[in-house]
C-alpha cells in the first residue's frame, strides 16, 4: 500500500505545484462584492463633523451605530476603528498593561493568560509580545472545557484573563454554547472581580451553513453582571476589505477609557471617510446579512470539497472539525506526525500552516493538530492540495 501511495506522491511532486493554504483569506471573488466601496462618493461634512479632519475618536456616530447593531451593544459602549479586530485587542491588552487599576500588568509578578486550544497563532503571538505567559485549556464541542478552566485558574496566580472566538472558533469552528459562556463569565468572575473576558467574535457574521444560534455576549455579560470585566471585538475584514474594513469594540465604561487612552497616543483619529463609506454601503444589519449571504455561496463549496476529500481517509489516520462558518479546518492526525506531514506536503509544493501554530509558543504538545485554509484558492487548486494534503497523510501514518 506504501509503496503505490509513494508513486502517486511522486507523480505529485513532477508537477511542480506551488499552492498556499496557509492563512484563512478571501479569495479575490470575495472581494468583488465590496468593489462598490472604491468609487463611492462621500460628502465631506457629516452633520458638524468634517471628515476629513482630526476629532471623533471613538468613530463617527453612524459607525458606531453600525458596530452597535452588528455587536447588539449600546451605541455608547461602542468604538469603531480601523483594520481588525486584532488591531483593537492588542490595544486592549496594551491598555491593561500599561495602566490598568489597581495594578498594572507590567507590574504584576508573571501575570498570566487562559487561552483554548487549538487556536489563533495571532493570539498567542500578542501576548507573547508582552512576556505574559500562556496557559492552555482545551475546546470541546460547545466551548470552553469549563472543568479545566475551573482547574487552571485554581492552580494560579496572577491569571489576568481568558481569550475566546466565540463563533466559528479559529481554527477548529466551535460555536461556543449560550451556557458555556455564562460559565465562564461565572467562573472568571469568581477568580477575580478584575479578570478580562476577551472576546473576538471575527467570524460572529461569517455563517455558510446553518448555525447554532447564539444569545449576543454582551448581553450574556450584561445578564452575568460582568459587563465591567466583558471586552467584545469583531472587524469587516472579512466582509469587505482585508485592512480596509471596520473594526469594532463593545466595552465598559473603564474599559473604554482605558482603551481611549492607548489610542489618544498611537492613533490621531480614526478614518472618518472609509467609515462613512462603509456605512452608506451597510446601511444596517440586514444588509451585512444580505452581504454575507453571497460570501457564503463563495465559500461553501470550498468547505464541501475539504470536506469531502477528508472523508475518504481512513479513520484510523485522524479525524477533523466540519465548521459550519469562519475559515479554517482543523485535522487532527492518529500519531504525531503534523510536522511530518507539513514537510512533505511541501516537498509537494502545497504549503500548509506550520505544525504547533494553533498552540502557545508554536509548540504543540501532541505534535498531531493542523490548521487547513480553504477559502484563498480557487476550487481545482483546492482538489489538488486536498490530493496532495491526503497524500502526505497516508505516507506519515504508515511510515511511523
Amino acid at each position: 500500500m506504501l509503496e503505490s501511495i509513494l508513486t502517486h506522491f511522486e507523480e505529485i511532486k513532477a508537477r511542480g505545484l506551488s499552492i498556499d493554504i496557509t492563512r484563512g483569506k478571501p479569495d479575490s471573488c470575495q472581494l468583488d462584492l465590496s468593489n462598490e466601496l472604491l468609487k463611492m462618493d462621500v460628502e465631506p461634512f457629516d452633520g458638524d463633523v468634517d471628515l476629513r479632519n482630526y476629532g471623533e475618536p471613538f468613530g463617527i456616530s453612524d459607525a458606531r451605530q453600525l458596530g452597535a447593531d452588528v455587536l447588539s451593544a449600546p451605541k455608547e459602549n461602542i468604538i469603531t476603528g480601523e483594520q481588525s479586530s486584532l488591531l483593537l485587542s492588542y490595544q486592549m491588552i496594551l491598555a491593561k498593561y500599561l495602566f490598568d487599576n489597581p495594578t498594572a500588568w507590567k507590574d504584576l509578578d508573571n501575570p498570566k493568560f487562559i487561552c483554548p486550544v487549538p487556536g489563533f497563532d495571532r493570539h498567542f503571538r500578542m501576548l507573547e509580545d508582552f512576556g505574559i505567559e500562556m496557559i492552555t485549556v482545551p475546546l470541546i464541542e460547545d466551548g470552553i472545557d469549563i472543568q479545566k478552566f475551573e482547574e487552571a485558574l485554581n492552580s494560579n496566580k496572577n491569571v489576568m484573563g481568558v481569550i475566546c472566538v466565540p463563533r466559528h472558533s479559529n481554527p477548529s469552528g466551535e460555536v461556543y454554547s449560550d451556557q458555556n459562556i455564562i460559565n465562564i463569565f461565572q467562573v472568571g468572575k469568581a477568580y477575580s472581580d478584575n479578570f478580562l473576558f476577551l472576546f473576538d467574535n471575527a467570524y460572529l457574521v461569517h455563517d455558510f451553513m446553518p448555525t447554532r444560534e447564539q444569545t449576543p455576549v454582551w448581553q450574556l455579560a450584561a445578564d452575568t453582571n460582568t459587563m465591567n470585566q466583558a471586552v467584545v471585538v469583531t472587524s469587516f475584514s472579512k466582509v469587505t476589505f482585508g485592512g480596509g474594513g471596520l473594526s469594532f469594540m463593545a466595552a465598559s465604561d473603564s474599559n473604554l477609557e482605558l482603551i481611549k487612552r492607548i489610542r489618544g497616543s498611537m492613533v490621531i483619529c480614526p478614518d472618518k471617510i472609509n467609515q462613512k463609506r462603509h456605512t452608506q454601503f451597510f446601511s444596517g444589519l440586514d444588509d451585512i446579512k444580505n452581504h454575507m449571504a453571497k460570501h457564503a455561496n463563495l465559500i461553501r463549496p470550498k468547505f464541501e470539497i475539504t470536506y469531502e476529500a477528508l472523508r475518504k481517509l481512513d479513520k484510523n489516520y485522524g479525524n477533523f472539525s466540519e465548521p459550519t462558518g469562519g475559515y479554517f479546518i482543523t485535522f487532527i492526525s492518529e500519531k504525531p506526525i503534523a510536522s511530518r506531514i507539513v514537510e512533505l506536503c511541501k516537498e509537494a509544493g502545497v504549503l500548509l500552516t506550520a505544525a504547533g501554530a494553533t498552540f502557545p509558543y508554536g509548540k504543540d504538545p501532541k505534535n498531531n493538530t493542523l490548521r487547513i485554509a480553504p477559502t484563498f484558492i480557487d476550487e481545482q487548486e483546492l482538489e489538488v492540495a486536498m490530493d496532495v494534503f491526503i497524500t502526505a497523510v497516508q505516507i506519515a501514518h504508515l511510515e511511523t
